[in-house]
């Protein structure tokens, strides 16, 4: 059979993902926060979106109250001057009418005052000891090796840079490189510019002029305190019960991470995206929460507008291609708040007992079992699971929570979900006396036994080891020594 080129037609189906199929899928992923950051980007950008001027129930309440006087219609009322009144009020703020607020709150301009600038910030680190060390450093060679000094800083305060290292990097002298940093190490928080955990305690000990040879001793031998070995740190110390007791209980007065008291970033609020509740027929309610939904509207006329006045067929492309952009991100964003809402919902009826009775009920559950009643692919319920979060009358919870491996029944019953059987440990754990100290081994039969839990004696220690609990022997010893300290 010979072989030659030929030309055919051949008729397929396939799911191509267009450019905006791909942005729906990638909204399903986002936080509230990331979401709004897209939605406002998006309206500044497309002339044919604006924000819904729809009243919010908050807005109704507000409304529906008294309104609040200014201040000088208080002052009138009391035939006084502001300052009488209001001793912080600054003549700016008297003068200035657009800084007066309306009953709603809001200003005479029209905009609501931002709250986070009044709310006082707090310091960072490296702006905090840079200004100490202008203070205490004389030369300007000084100022630069400290400068480099707060540049290596951990978040926690301690420092990371090698001195030699610095020091080559600067064509300094080593000598200089410690001095200038024994000399930082007196600054404020005491404990900063420290290089181990010891050196920290031993800085602030130092201040309070409480480091003395036992003390420096102590601090040696941390390792045998983690150990909870009170017996051998005595002996090496060379001292009694009393003594280590009181140097223990100052040592719980230092801070071991001082730099943390400072701002070392945004703090973000975590908002529920669904509330879930008990209505009045017992059943439960799942609620998306409105007050994170960006409200956009399509601004037709506005379009109707424009268009006629168009001309060139530039003007015309970009206005249809806004229409278009402007169309979809509002169909986007409903379906993105109905399938949240979808899949919230099956998460609540089949985690049912552990809303109604406790973690110790929460059964297994993984994103296949919730696509396929909800009839959704399994990347679709993971992404909108991803950064969502639940608040529920048992707590507030992420809902990527909710999905945990299962664990058999050794008597042919249901499967048990991971997350119950850790807490079950933990609740046998806390239970223990000092004479009766459960092994994994033991933990493991007593699971098998109460509630036919068929878990190994390995994955009791691995989650044990989860919850940062330690081993029996450790935690043996921890009471021995709690009734010998006590």
């Amino acid at each position: 059979m010979a072989l030659s080129p030929r030309l055919e037609f051949r008729q397929a189906q396939s799911l191509t993902l267009t450019p905006q199929l791909m942005q729906s899928i990638r909204l399903l992923q986002l936080s509230h926060l990331e979401l709004d950051n897209f939605v406002e980007d998006e309206l500044l950008r497309n002339p044919m979106l604006e924000r819904s001027t729809e009243i919010t129930a908050y807005e109704d309440t507000v409304d529906r109250g008294d309104p609040i006087q200014d201040a000088n219609s208080i002052a009138d009322s009391y035939d006084t001057v502001v300052e009488n009144v209001f001793p912080d009020q600054t003549a700016q703020d008297q003068l200035n009418p657009a800084s007066r607020l309306d009953h709603n709150g809001a200003s005479e301009g029209g905009e609501a005052p931002d709250i986070d600038q009044f709310v006082a910030s707090r310091p960072v680190l490296s702006e905090h000891l840079k200004a100490q060390s202008n203070l205490i450093l004389r030369t300007p060679a000084d100022r630069l090796i400290a400068r480099y000094l707060i540049d290596g800083l951990s978040e926690a305060g301690y420092l990371t840079a090698d001195l030699q290292v610095l020091a080559d990097l600067l064509g300094a002298e080593l000598a200089d490189i410690e001095a200038v940093l024994e000399a930082l190490q007196g600054c404020d928080p005491v404990g900063v510019f420290a290089r181990t955990v010891p050196e920290c305690l031993a800085i602030q000990l130092r201040e309070r002029d409480r480091l003395d040879p036992m003390m420096l001793t102590l601090l040696d031998n941390l390792v045998m305190l983690t150990e909870h070995d009170m017996a051998g740190l005595m002996r090496t110390i060379g001292c009694d019960r009393e003594d280590l007791v009181d140097m223990l209980a100052e040592l719980r007065k230092l801070d071991p991470r001082p730099g943390l008291a400072f701002d070392s970033g945004p703090v973000e609020t975590v908002i529920p995206d669904v509330f879930v509740r008990r209505g009045p027929d017992g059943a439960w309610q799942i609620e998306l929460n409105t007050e994170v939904l960006p409200r956009v509207l399509v601004n037709r006329v506005y379009y109707a507008t424009v268009t006629k006045k168009a001309r060139a067929p530039g003007e015309k492309a970009f206005l249809s291609d806004c229409l278009a952009t402007a169309n979809w991100l509002t169909k986007s964003l409903n379906q993105r708040a109905q399938t949240i809402l979808k899949v919230s919902a099956e998460i609540v009826h089949q985690q049912d007992d552990f809303l109604t009775h406790g973690v110790a009920h929460l059964k297994p559950m993984t994103l296949r079992m919730v696509a396929e009643t909800i009839d959704m692919h399994e990347s679709t319920v993971s992404r909108v699971t991803a950064n969502k979060y639940m608040a529920t009358p048992r707590g507030f919870f992420e809902m990527k929570y909710f999905f945990t491996t299962a664990i058999a029944s050794s008597d042919g019953g249901g499967d048990h979900s991971a997350e119950a059987v850790r807490h079950r440990i933990k609740q046998l754990i806390d239970a223990e006396v000092v004479t009766a100290v459960l092994s994994d081994d033991t933990i493991a039969d007593m699971l098998k036994a109460e509630q036919g839990i068929d878990v190994a004696r390995r994955t009791v220690a691995k989650y044990r080891e989860r919850m940062n609990i330690p081993s029996s022997v450790m935690r043996r010893r921890q009471m021995k020594n709690a009734q010998q300290m006590a």
